[in-house]
């Protein structure tokens, strides 16, 4: 009887873990965007919340999402303005989204710019994040028009790792000297392409319409 017992266990083990042992993790999405505060680029930062509301009208219980600035050094966890795993039960997620949403608009009230720029240490802090998520599926936002300007104690010349991250630059807007030389712009973009892909990353992507956000998530 203990063997057959025993023998009738092992397809239910079988069905069991065919379909029902998978992570849920694997399935689950963290986001961290970067909303750039220096120079000129600050008057832009009142519609990072439109992605932050979006983004919080999308993302699931299990979920994840932080909001960081950037500024003159952002590797930091002090830069992190709000963060969130989404709660499985319903009410809680809802009461997380409307703390993060108050946590934003706080922000974006009294954001101030800074003198310069480090947009690799924020990607930097945006890959430590995400990995520590555990989420199968990452991406980091930029919310800046991608010029990176450092002090010369900064150092950020070296080789970064966003392997299997997605990175989506968002509402890169044109400075005055790309609208001298358009060249300026492009090869801006085209270096952030280079650096970004030869780091791991798992697709670079450019969204300047903020009217096609729905883009933002899909992989």
């Amino acid at each position: 009887m203990r063997r057959r017992a025993f023998l009738l266990t092992i397809p239910a083990l079988a069905v069991a873990h065919a379909t029902g042992c998978t992570d849920p993790s694997s399935h689950a999405n963290a986001v961290y965007l970067l909303v750039d505060t220096s120079g000129t680029y600050a008057e832009e930062v009142g519609k990072a919340q439109l992605i932050v509301n979006y983004l919080l009208g999308s993302l699931q219980p299990g979920d994840s999402l932080a909001v960081a600035r950037v500024r003159s050094r952002s590797f930091s966890e002090k830069d992190i303005i709000a963060k969130a795993t989404f709660d499985q039960r319903p009410s809680q997620a809802n009461a997380q989204k409307r703390h993060f949403r108050d946590q934003m608009e706080a922000f974006t009230a009294t954001a101030r710019g800074s003198a310069n720029t480090d947009i690799t240490g924020g990607l930097l802090q945006g890959a430590l994040f995400l990995n520590e998520t555990g989420a199968g599926k990452k991406t980091i936002l930029i919310f800046s028009d991608m010029q990176e300007e450092l002090d010369r104690a900064t150092i950020r010349d070296f080789p970064i790792d966003l392997k299997d991250i997605r990175v989506v630059a968002v509402n890169v807007v044109k400075l005055k000297t790309d609208n001298i030389d358009p060249r300026r712009y492009l090869g801006r973009l085209e270096a952030w392409q280079k650096r970004v892909e030869s780091a791991g990353a798992r697709e670079w992507r450019v969204i300047n319409d903020l009217e096609h956000l729905d883009s933002l998530l899909k992989s």
